[in-house]
């Protein structure tokens, strides 16, 4: 597996606890050092599935050969890329026929619900006009599209922070339902069309 945009290394870990091998890429060393650190408490046998790569996303394609992993891991990296397309393209080169795409983006058909819902009148006006204005805007179709060109079609999309984007009840048992609301929703129309993230699947083809 590949995780592109390590970060803190939590999703790296535990894929790693689960028996995984994992390649994290990072482009900041502070951000790998601490995943360093992160690593050093683990076994040695769950160190030993993770290694870390100082690249950044948009060098993915170029640093690995074509067909290296089954599986690219991709959870916000790209709203950051200064060229989506071109980082895209490359995260797809590095898959093997069959391997799974996984990619986090920003919903940008939805930029207005959350400042809408907390009364930021302000700020639910400007996401409005934010997708016409916005040379490369995160929405569903564009990635349909995009995906497709690349020949990693879109098997499947979920929403993701539909209810609760930015925050999570103190209380177990709150937080329990909450997620499970927000499991269905995220597969459920017409919620998951709103949600202020989406999880969008691509798997390569032959």
């Amino acid at each position: 597996m590949l995780d592109v945009g390590l970060g803190r290394g939590v999703q790296a870990l535990r894929l790693a606890r689960a028996g995984h091998q994992v390649t994290g890429l990072e482009s900041d060393p502070d951000l790998r050092d601490l995943v360093e650190k992160e690593l050093a408490d683990e076994p040695d046998e769950i160190r030993k599935r993770v290694r870390l790569v100082a690249v950044g996303s948009e060098d993915t394609g170029a640093h690995f050969l074509p067909g290296t992993f089954d599986v690219v891991l991709c959870h916000g990296e790209l709203i950051q890329a200064r060229d989506p397309g071109t980082t895209l393209a490359g995260l797809a080169r590095v898959l093997d026929a069959g391997g799974l795409l996984s990619l986090l983006i920003r919903n940008d058909d939805a930029l207005a619900m959350h400042p809408g819902r907390t009364g930021d009148w302000d700020a639910a006006q400007a996401a409005l006009d934010f997708p016409e204005r916005a040379g490369r805007a995160f929405r569903l179709d564009t990635f349909t599209r995009g995906l497709a060109g690349i020949g990693t079609p879109l098997r499947q999309w979920y929403g993701v922070g539909i209810f609760g984007h930015d925050r999570l009840p103190e209380q177990d048992e709150e937080a329990e339902r909450m997620l499970a609301l927000e499991e269905r929703a995220a597969r459920t129309d017409p919620y998951r069309s709103v949600a202020a993230m989406l999880h969008v699947c691509g798997v390569r083809g032959g």
